[in-house]
């Protein structure tokens, strides 16, 4: 299973639309998970409309009307991997740890809120993935997005792509 994971779209304020590569690579996925701040609801119906199946919640920058449509925490079961996603996670410090303790029924914790791509996986097991911006890289020096397979029932070949400045 193909995933492509994304957050902090931030459309239309830090981008008219998504970068053609992370365009190509939601075409070419099984499911795209989304971590939040969307901020217009157009970026919902697009990625509602190309992605063959979408989980996603919403963000701190969301208003009322993809508030209505999305849940602050998603959950699924995608291929044997039990998956969460939330946008904030709190600060980085203890935040590996502190995430196990609140999903303990978790094997994948997607979040985003940082615009930091983010990979550690806890004591526990629990693999915690923050995919960035790929519209708004604030201090980093790509903007990016992640992919990764779902084999066997096991998370593999998580890579984070950087994409070219606009």
């Amino acid at each position: 299973m193909r995933l492509v994971l994304t957050s902090d779209t931030h459309l239309p304020k830090r981008a008219r639309d998504l970068p053609a590569a992370l365009w190509a690579a939601i075409d070419a996925a099984d499911v795209v998970i989304h971590a939040g701040d969307w901020v217009d609801v157009a970026a919902l119906d697009a990625l509602e409309a190309r992605a063959k199946r979408l989980i996603a919640c919403f963000g701190n920058n969301d208003g009322p009307a993809l508030r209505a449509r999305l849940p602050e925490i998603a959950v699924a079961e995608l291929a044997g991997v039990r998956l969460t996603v939330i946008h904030e996670t709190g600060q980085s410090t203890g935040r590996t740890e502190r995430c196990a303790a609140q999903f303990p029924d978790t094997d994948l914790l997607v979040f985003g809120h940082s615009h930091i791509p983010w990979d550690t996986t806890a004591t526990t097991g629990l693999r915690l993935l923050n995919p960035g911006s790929p519209t708004d890289r604030r201090r980093q020096p790509f903007a990016t997005f992640m992919t990764a397979q779902i084999t066997k029932a096991t998370l593999t070949d998580v890579t984070v792509h950087n994409l070219p400045p606009r």
